[in-house]
């Protein structure tokens, strides 16, 4: 049986690069992209190559960007084009193979396993993905290979990215000489909460997790013990499918508000639209929910302060103000009634809204009559078309995040 051929096709500093690509006046310039600072989403969200020698680093705040490259062009991020063009790179790669899964918007797996007798061998396809994409949209991309998901991905971050020429395959053959060294840190599943124990067991290389007795690791952390000393040893079955996002575990928003909200009536507002967003992308993709989770974080970013919690629901959901009072009492409860910076509301265990319990004290026809009027006036006239009165006081923003995708401008 022929071994699986994996890719996972990074796109260099995917926003900016778009963003080249469309201006070529930016080529030889720094270019970063970044939110609004006039609304306190000046958050660096990607940096070309040029902007990133100069210290420039992703998720940083804009001000300290531009003090590390006081020439560099500001741009603000435009949504709906890079999703745009990430449908466009998901074209090309189908033309090599009908096995590709979007990772992220600027990721996607790729299963070349059987395309081999039409493209070649997989450095070959490779090269040939890279040009396409290059050709099509003048962005640089970066394969990295493997025998599976996880050493593909390793492959791509730590390999593929610093190669000249964006290939690099990791497999079983070289992993112990290549993967093994690198810092644990930089194990893919591995965040910084988990390194910090693993830094705390002595464990402090991704060789050093893969010898590791695994019944400790078990015992520690249970199922997800067992991945880890799987990831680390380059053991994945799971397989590129297209059918990756069709369930969803979660439906959520979470704002950076304009300025610091300090009183319960502020925030009320804004926790009551993010319910609304929520329900309302809830019954669009048909599903109802029975645990609602809301969080805040605090004004400060040196001493980090603000509370994330969930309650369950006596019956799933997908009505706005069953999320909303739910939200609320976990805020009443939680919230030390210091200014907040940022808030956000997830609904989660979902399940299909197309089954349902009937509760004779729920009112739930009721309700399913209401939404479906209210999404009718939506998909017609947009989601401002109806508001609560809330929204038009000083606090609201529905109408400002009616421009947005995904917290930035289309």
């Amino acid at each position: 049986m022929r071994d699986r051929v994996i890719f996972l096709v990074d796109m260099q500093s995917f926003y900016a690069s778009v963003e080249k690509a469309d201006n070529p006046k930016l080529k030889d310039k720094p270019v970063i992209v970044s939110g609004d600072p006039e609304r306190r989403s000046g958050v660096v969200l990607a940096a070309c190559p040029l902007a990133k020698k100069w210290g420039v680093e992703n998720a940083t705040r804009l001000w300290e960007a531009q003090q590390k490259c006081p020439d560099a062009v500001i741009v603000r991020p435009r949504m709906q084009r890079y999703i745009d063009v990430s449908l466009q790179i998901t074209e090309i790669f189908n033309r090599f193979t009908d096995l590709v899964e979007p990772y992220s918007i600027d990721e996607q797996f790729l299963d070349v396993t059987g395309s081999q007798r039409l493209f070649g061998t997989p450095r070959e396809i490779a090269q040939k993905l890279r040009t396409a994409v290059m050709n099509e949209t003048g962005i640089n991309a970066r394969v990295g290979m493997g025998p599976n998901k996880v050493l593909a991905k390793i492959s791509c971050d730590n390999f593929a990215k610093k190669n000249k020429d964006g290939i690099f395959e990791l497999n079983h053959s070289n992993m112990k000489e290549k993967m093994w060294p690198l810092a644990v840190g930089k194990m893919f599943g591995v965040g910084s909460r988990m390194n910090h124990h693993f830094l705390r067991m002595g464990i402090r290389t991704i060789g050093h997790l893969a010898n590791f007795p695994l019944e400790l690791l078990k015992k520690k952390w249970g199922i997800n013990g067992q991945v880890l000393w799987q990831i680390a040893n380059g053991i994945d079955d799971s397989p590129v499918t297209v059918k990756t996002h069709d369930q969803q575990k979660a439906i959520g928003h979470q704002m950076t508000l304009p300025r610091d909200y300090g009183t319960l009536e502020e925030i009320k507002v804004v926790l009551l639209e993010l319910c609304t967003e929520v329900a309302r992308r809830a019954r669009f993709k048909g599903y109802m929910g029975s645990t609602v989770s809301m969080g805040v974080r605090g004004t400060s970013f040196d001493f980090p302060t603000g509370f994330h919690r969930q309650i369950k629901l006596m019956s799933p959901t997908n009505f706005d103000l069953d999320i909303y009072h739910a939200a609320e009492k976990l805020l009443l409860t939680h919230w030390d009634r210091q200014p907040i910076r940022s808030l956000g509301v997830t609904l989660s265990q979902l399940q299909s809204s197309e089954n349902v319990q009937l509760n004779l004290f729920d009112y739930h026809l009721n309700k399913e009559e209401l939404n479906r009027a209210l999404d009718m006036v939506y998909s017609k006239y947009g989601k401002t078309a109806i508001v609560r009165a809330s929204s038009l006081l000083a606090a609201g923003q529905a109408f400002h995040r009616a421009k947005k995708i995904g917290g930035h401008y289309k």
